[in-house]
């Protein structure tokens, strides 16, 4: 079974060369991609392929995009671009955003956004795999390709909460990308709707799941931790509706007590990194393909070097917990001291 872990970079970037130690700490440690979130400050794309351009090439991915800020046809161009700037694999979601935003860019919300985003994803990521598109849909029509060219594999797919919107990413995407998700909850309710959705369409997308993390260290409170990195998403009631059935006690009136429940129920991950691997471990014994670790709660209260701190000293423990063959025969594997993975990945 994958067992692949990556990691975010914990903000909207307003320097490019705040991202160039976060690169290099994905080659070090062996991770599997380098992911941003979406920035409206320097926008991910080109702040990516500035990595591209220091000569820090690794794969690298959005979670998640907001699709009213694009067409499919100009989505599909920046995924396959980014793959050819970088040599290597790229993988994008994307999401409908919250109503009120989309409102605000748009003029009005989407009617149906899952099937909003289901369209999207279809189109581009055909045109980003050399297809030719004919399509007439409730807000794109489509008739065109993309000139062709040869990248390292682009993977388009969207964000999920609930089953409906698992649904339809399960018929339309090459992932379905989890964020703040209790494993009971993928496993119970995303894997089995994404499932449906593939039956007699394709083989059901790969899972990915971003899961927030923070190692204990001494003056951390994890509380607070949790408040720090998830504050926005516990006032969002989409949110807080997926958190209640998956059995959490949480209202977006009370974020406070919500991020104290995430601590308790063990979505926000903290402790040692032994436990924090070990953690990551169960995701993936669900059938998760790929954790991709967010420490954005540490970096917005210490730092971001303290966030490479702990993505270090946790890649270091993910890498223990390997069967030593299967460390010595990956390509990129964590292998390095982890004195010299910091330094590789230091803040300057």
């Amino acid at each position: 079974m994958p067992n692949h872990v990556s990691f975010m970079f914990p903000q909207q970037p307003t320097d490019p060369d705040a991202i160039v130690p976060f690169g290099r700490l994905a080659q070090h440690v062996g991770a599997e991609r380098l992911w941003l979130g979406q920035s409206l400050r320097i926008e991910s794309h080109p702040a990516l392929a500035y990595l591209a351009g220091t000569g820090c090439r690794v794969s690298v991915g959005m979670a998640v995009g907001l699709m009213v800020l694009r067409h499919p046809y100009d989505a599909a161009l920046q995924a396959r671009s980014l793959a050819r700037l970088m040599d290597r694999p790229v993988a994008i979601g994307y999401g409908a955003a919250y109503p009120s935003y989309v409102r605000s860019v748009r003029g009005q919300p989407y009617a149906r956004p899952a099937a909003a985003v289901g369209e999207f994803v279809d189109i581009a990521r055909r045109l980003a795999n050399n297809q030719a598109v004919s399509h007439d849909g409730e807000l794109f029509s489509v008739h065109t390709r993309l000139p062709p060219m040869q990248t390292p594999k682009v993977e388009i797919g969207a964000g999920v909460l609930r089953a409906g919107m698992a649904r339809v990413a399960g018929r339309t995407s090459d992932l379905a990308m989890t964020w703040l998700t209790p494993p009971n909850y993928i496993q119970e309710v995303v894997m089995p709707a994404v499932a449906e959705g593939a039956r007699g369409v394709q083989a059901p997308p790969r899972i990915v799941s971003v899961v927030h993390a923070g190692v204990e260290r001494p003056g951390r409170n994890p509380n607070l931790l949790a408040q720090h990195g998830s504050i926005s998403h516990l006032q969002a009631g989409h949110y807080t509706d997926m958190l209640r059935r998956a059995g959490l006690d949480v209202d977006a009136s009370d974020p406070v007590s919500g991020a104290r429940e995430l601590v308790q129920a063990g979505v926000y991950l903290y402790g040692d990194p032994a436990h924090i691997a070990e953690q990551i471990a169960a995701y993936h014994a669900i059938g998760v393909d790929e954790v991709v670790i967010n420490p954005t709660s540490v970096s917005n209260m210490y730092g971001l070097q303290a966030a490479i701190d702990d993505l270090t000293e946790i890649f270091a423990a993910v890498a223990a917990r390997r069967p030593q063959d299967d460390r010595e025969g990956a390509t990129g594997a964590a292998t390095a001291p982890v004195a010299d993975v910091a330094a590789a990945g230091r803040v300057s």
